[in-house]
């Protein structure tokens, strides 16, 4: 099912639950769209309520971006952050349109990235934690440039992350992911951490581990 009323398209699959659904939102990589991450929501638990949104850039010939990559760039400078910000706060204020137009539990709201949706993911838990209850950031790593400033005195004790990378990733590094459960512990958070031996992309059991750990933690 479609949905446009919203400030961002998105397509949904209802939850078994009449009301107070468990919420699941994907948010899909650079240049993919919002088909990518929902071609497994069949797969997911049946009382989750999902929306798969779909980025507000489009990046030609087909697909949408969260925000402008220079992948020739360094690090630092890899990422648009002033677009990144821009769409992190979206997607903060899709939550709550989300919240008021399904009926869904606004206490048990869960984001699930790939790549540069899981890098929006970690920034708009740590920016928004009030908004959210658990993290699935696939393939993604903490930009903190799009943090807030005062990321270290904030109580993010309610939140849980399920956090995995490909060890042979060759689009994010996987040692910019070994940065996260430092920093993770820093900020007293919850999480588990997983590496699988593929490349940019979601293996079979790595599928299989986060999806039980959701069953458990919604």
């Amino acid at each position: 099912m479609a949905g446009t009323s919203l400030s961002l398209e998105h397509i949904t699959r209802k939850s078994t639950l009449a009301k107070n659904a468990p919420l699941l939102i994907m948010l899909h990589g650079y240049g993919s769209d919002e088909n990518d991450l929902f071609s497994f929501a069949s797969e997911l638990p049946e009382e989750l309520f999902i929306i798969s949104v779909k980025a507000p850039y489009p990046l030609p010939p087909f697909g949408n971006a969260w925000y402008a990559i220079n992948f020739d760039a360094e690090k630092g400078k890899w990422s648009d952050n002033i677009q990144a910000k821009q769409s992190r706060d979206l997607i903060a204020a899709f939550i709550d349109e989300a919240i008021e137009a399904y009926p869904v539990d606004k206490n048990n709201v869960t984001l699930l990235g790939f790549s540069q949706g899981s890098i929006l993911s970690y920034a708009v838990a740590l920016t928004y934690p009030e908004k959210v209850k658990n993290i699935v950031a696939l393939s993604g790593y903490i930009n903190k440039d799009i943090l807030p400033e005062d990321v270290e005195t904030r109580d993010y004790g309610h939140l849980n992350f399920y956090c995995s990378h490909g060890s042979a990733d060759q689009v994010i590094p996987v040692s910019w992911a070994r940065l996260t459960p430092p920093f993770l512990d820093s900020l007293k958070i919850k999480y588990q951490y997983s590496e699988f031996p593929v490349g940019h992309g979601v293996a079979p059991q790595n599928f299989y581990e986060f999806r039980e750990w959701l069953e458990n933690h919604i």
